[in-house]
């Protein structure tokens, strides 16, 4: 009864409540069934995550962590990603925090390996296509448990099961009615007096002392029916969702952009150089290279610009994005006979969010050309621009950083919108004893829209810029000569001095829209040979062993307008296929006998044949576990996995995009030496002159490569698992893993090119300058740093997961506890082979990106009442401490150092949540994720990279504060 209790209520510490051996072969986060069950097909038989073979009582050789409904219900979680990035085993990928850049999907990257190297799986069957997986199109209030697996798993599931899977299990087969209600919002208390007395002295707003913001509802309802005397069942479901954004006005650590200063030693509230009164730098006339700024008064008078000028692009900047999404499904099941069940599912996702940022700009970098005549220019600019030919038709080319914020100019806001749906069906069956099919098939449809408004186009805003006197009218010269007759002067000589009628004029809306399809066809055969008697004499349960065959088809086409193919967004199209041909077999070797309670050898082999190679690839596993008794099992495996490269890797076009760097070379005093600046191509007339790049904002040039091979990984795994039967209820398990990938597939970080070039001279990467030709810059339309996808070098992670879970029964109720850690050995990487590697463990930083400690845990300690009523739970977060990878003596990773930030301190969060059934079927729950308001810790802009926000990493800190949530849930 207590067991059933502790299930019930989910207060258990996570995987508490695992109540038998075989369940101890996981680490779970809150009560698991017997261990990484995907689906059941009878009371005693059950299909593993991490294999295909079906047979009773089945545990998975390879390492695998649980987390069951409960445990998301006690999160109060509505993105199911957030529940995922609290385990040590993932990093945070994009997800909700992320606003410039966002694509507005959530992505799951396991082991720090990256999104597209584990494989998400919905009932053990792909969930979206591998370019377009998106978490988001899960309805969580179905989800009744999710397996992560440790390691390769290509040789099981094929393609992308690099760094493991995991494997969403769905909830498909109720008889009544379910339904699930919440409603959350956010609360911080900002009182860090060092950075709102830091905003104060540079003029700009603070944060609200106490803001309540991002709030969250969530609704969602299923109906099932049950019919044929349990044979059939029909279910449909229903979801909606809509989040509230967080601005970073509204948090302390964001307020402001922060920047370094006094040799890195302390903040200053930085900003873009784009700023709204307006900077300008002819590049050609009396004053090249120099660079004005109009006044503050909103005359047409030029000064010399300085950082005081600077823009704070910070406050209208999502923290976090608003999000609408609507979710529906329905799941179908018919068994005609036992050789023959019929199945079938569709699920439906529409998804709307809206990423923030600052108001568009005339952004330095596009050059712009402005007659010298032009009547919007004040005498005093005109003569500083053209000399001797101010008030005749010459023209000069300068750089414009002129950023409209007033009022009727609006921030830029990315409307980002996905349409996705997936349809499955099969037939399986029992064709013999012990002998299985599956007959299935999957199609899968991700429509992406994108309509970037309210940014400024450059080419409309140069025909602005060309004005002429027409009878005493400030006119276009395209509208005299007939090339534009809608252009609208634009007078960037003063603030504020764009009407709603130039900014209508120059705010273009871009969009893109982009399809990917997914087609699998599978089938597979399963034996138990138990009754045939293919068994070891010495083990009471024979081989088991499954074959099959799956053919898979991926396309992408996506679409650019002509403005958006204007600002670099360039088209692409492509497809490719694969025919995969696979086995694998179980044999227990010993079962039941003295220093043999279990010995049993696993053993996998895949064959795969794309459309884009000439040759075949093979992936394969070896995996052994020995329980020498009940109580102890140890257990290891080797899997070799391969990752064909995506659509977009191969055929994406190339062309020019935003990354952060520095450019080491910039300033009047550069940091690089000039010798070290030429060999990344400026020249000597150029160095000292170099303009850096926009809030440290420069340019690289991406794109596909149909040449590209697949990467292939070697992963070892290795564990003990305790279930000693002295102290019943308890757990611990520990696992060592080892995986490193070869031939991975990516781009050289810009940071990393510009870092060697800069240490080393290296030709290879000096060589992937492309420096503007006029003034030496790396951004604008010229300036850039190539990095283009290919094979580089390897990957290399390793260290230990624990897990340990225990629960027992008291005279004032029931008590669980669970601990899930993970320790980072190494996160190695290197970029081209032969080049020499460097370690991201417990670093964080330019070219690491964001933080790897060398620990993380989470710790849940959960009390149910004797009476089956309530249960209250504390959860603890730890992130473990990491090291600015700039203060290292890795000539990869070194930089200029930095005081500031030299360290992030280790972070303890804590989680409280209450449950209390209502009445019959109906619980309430209630709870508050980061239970002490605690801060995230505040990091300078140009150290942020890979999902850094706001002067922080929010996939990994708390940027929201106290989070806040009551929901019901209610089953009939």
């Amino acid at each position: 009864m207590t067991d059933r209790r502790a299930l019930l209520v989910g207060s258990a510490l996570a995987a508490a409540l695992v109540a038998c051996a075989s369940s101890a072969a996981a680490q779970t986060i809150s009560s698991a069934p017997d261990e990484g069950a995907a689906q059941e097909s009878t009371d005693t038989e059950i299909t593993v995550t991490g294999t295909r073979i079906q047979q009773p009582g089945l545990i998975s050789n390879s390492p695998i962590t649980a987390v069951d409904s409960a445990e998301i219900r006690l999160q109060g979680a509505t993105n199911i990603e957030n529940v995922l990035n609290r385990l040590p085993q993932i990093t945070p990928d994009a997800n909700e925090n992320v606003s410039n850049g966002s694509d507005g999907t959530a992505r799951i990257n396991l082991r720090n390996l990256g999104s597209n190297r584990n494989l998400i799986l919905v009932d053990g069957q792909r969930l979206l296509p591998m370019q377009a997986t998106d978490v988001n199109f899960l309805p969580s209030f179905l989800v009744e448990r999710v397996d992560v697996v440790t390691g390769g798993a290509s040789a099981v599931y094929g393609s992308d099961a690099i760094s493991g899977v995991v494997n969403f299990i769905l909830r498909k087969d109720l008889n009544g009615v379910l339904a699930d209600v919440q409603y959350g919002f956010s609360n911080h208390h900002n009182d860090d007096q060092a950075r709102r007395s830091l905003v104060t002295a540079s003029g700009y707003q603070n944060a609200l002392s106490s803001p309540i913001d991002g709030q969250r509802f969530d609704a969602n309802i299923a109906v099932g029916k049950s019919f044929a005397d349990g044979r059939g069942n029909v279910m449909a479901y229903f979801g909606y969702r809509e989040v509230q954004p967080i601005t970073q006005s509204n948090r302390d650590v964001s307020a402001c952009a922060l920047d370094p200063a006094q040799n890195n030693t302390v903040f200053t509230c930085g900003g873009s150089s784009n700023n709204e009164f307006g900077l300008f730098q002819p590049l050609t006339g009396p004053n090249a290279g120099t660079a004005f700024n109009n006044t503050r008064d909103g005359a047409r008078t030029w000064v010399p610009y300085n950082s005081s000028f600077r823009y704070n692009y910070a406050p209208l900047v999502y923290f976090q994005r608003n999000d609408k999404r609507y979710t529906a499904g329905a799941f179908a099941r018919f068994e005609a006979d036992p050789a023959a069940e019929f199945y079938a599912s569709f699920m439906f996702m529409d998804d709307r969010t809206n990423s923030q940022v600052a108001p568009s700009a005339l952004f330095q970098g596009s050059t712009y050309t402005i007659n010298c005549d032009n009547p919007l220019l004040g005498q005093q600019q005109g003569q500083l621009l053209c000399g001797g030919a101010y008030g005749t038709a010459a023209s000069q080319n300068l750089f414009i950083g002129y950023r409209p914020v007033a009022a009727p100019a609006r921030p830029r806001r990315d409307d980002l919108r996905h349409t996705d749906f997936r349809v499955t069906g099969g037939v399986r069956g029992e064709i013999a004893p012990g002998i299985r099919y599956d007959l299935n098939g999957l199609f899968s449809r991700v429509l992406f829209n994108e309509n970037y408004q309210n940014d400024i186009d450059p080419v409309r805003a140069n025909r602005g810029l060309q004005v002429v006197n027409v009878g005493g009218v400030p006119t276009c010269k395209s509208v005299v000569d007939g090339t534009d007759k809608n252009c609208v002067p634009l007078n960037v000589f003063q603030y504020a001095g764009l009407s709603a009628e130039s900014l209508d004029y120059i705010y273009s809306p871009t969009f893109t829209r982009g399809m990917d399809k997914e087609t699998v066809l599978s089938g597979t055969i399963s034996a138990d040979l138990t009754n045939y008697g293919v068994k070891s004499p010495w083990a009471d349960q024979g081989v088991g062993a499954v074959f099959g065959v799956e053919h898979r088809r991926e396309s992408l086409v996506f679409h650019a307008d002509a403005l958006a193919r204007q600002k670099g967004t360039l088209e692409s199209r492509g497809a490719f296929n694969v025919t995969e041909y696979f086995t694998e077999i179980r044999v227990p070797v010993f079962e039941n006998r003295p220093f043999a309670e279990e010995l049993t050898l696993t053993g996998g082999y895949r064959f795969s044949k794309y459309s884009t190679r000439d040759d075949g690839i093979s992936t394969y596993k070896g995996e052994i576990a020995w329980a020498p008794i009940r109580d102890i099992r140890f257990r290891a495996g080797y899997n070799r996995a391969i990752r064909g490269p995506n659509i977009s890797e191969l055929f994406a076009a190339q062309g020019l995009g935003n990354i952060s760097a520095q450019d080491p070379c910039s300033g009047a005093t550069p940091a690089a030496t000039a010798a070290q600046c030429a060999a990344t191509g400026v020249s000597a007339a150029q160095y000292g002159t170099i303009i850096a790049c926009p809030s440290e904002v420069c340019v690289a040039q991406g794109g596909g490569n149909p040449a590209l091979r697949p990467e292939q990984a070697d992963t070892y795994t290795a564990g003990v698992v305790l279930s000693p039967g002295f102290l019943k209820r308890f757990s611990l398990s520990i696992d060592y893993f080892d995986i490193k990938v070869r031939d991975y597939i990516s781009s050289i970080p810009a940071s990393l090119t510009i870092s060697q070039c800069i240490a080393t001279g290296d030709p290879f990467f000096c060589s992937l300058f492309h420096r503007d030709p006029r003034n030496g810059v790396l951004f604008g339309e010229q300036g850039y740093v190539v990095s283009t996808t290919q094979n580089t070098g390897s990957l290399k992670t390793s260290g230990i997961d624990v897990g340990a879970n225990y629960a027992f029964d008291t005279g004032i109720g029931g008590f669980s506890a669970s601990f899930v850690g993970t320790w980072l050995k190494e996160l190695r990487n290197e970029p081209l082979p032969g080049l020499g590697s460097y370690d991201c463990a417990g670093l964080f930083g330019p070219t690491c990106g964001q933080p790897s400690p060398k620990w993380r845990h989470q710790a849940r300690l959960s009390w149910s009442d004797t009476t089956d009523i309530a249960s209250v739970s504390l959860n603890w977060r730890y992130i473990g401490g990491t090291k600015l990878t700039n203060n290292t003596d890795d000539p990869f990773l070194t930089g200029p150092t930095y005081v500031l930030n030299a360290r992030l301190p280790a972070y303890s969060y804590f989680d409280l949540a209450f449950t209390a059934k209502v009445q019959g079927g109906i619980t309430f729950r209630a709870g508050v994720n980061n239970l002490l308001d605690k801060d995230p810790p505040a990091i300078a802009q140009g150290l942020l990279y890979s999902f850094g926000n706001g002067n922080t990493y929010p996939g990994t800190y708390d940027v929201a504060g106290r989070t806040f949530f009551i929901g019901i849930n209610a089953e009939f």
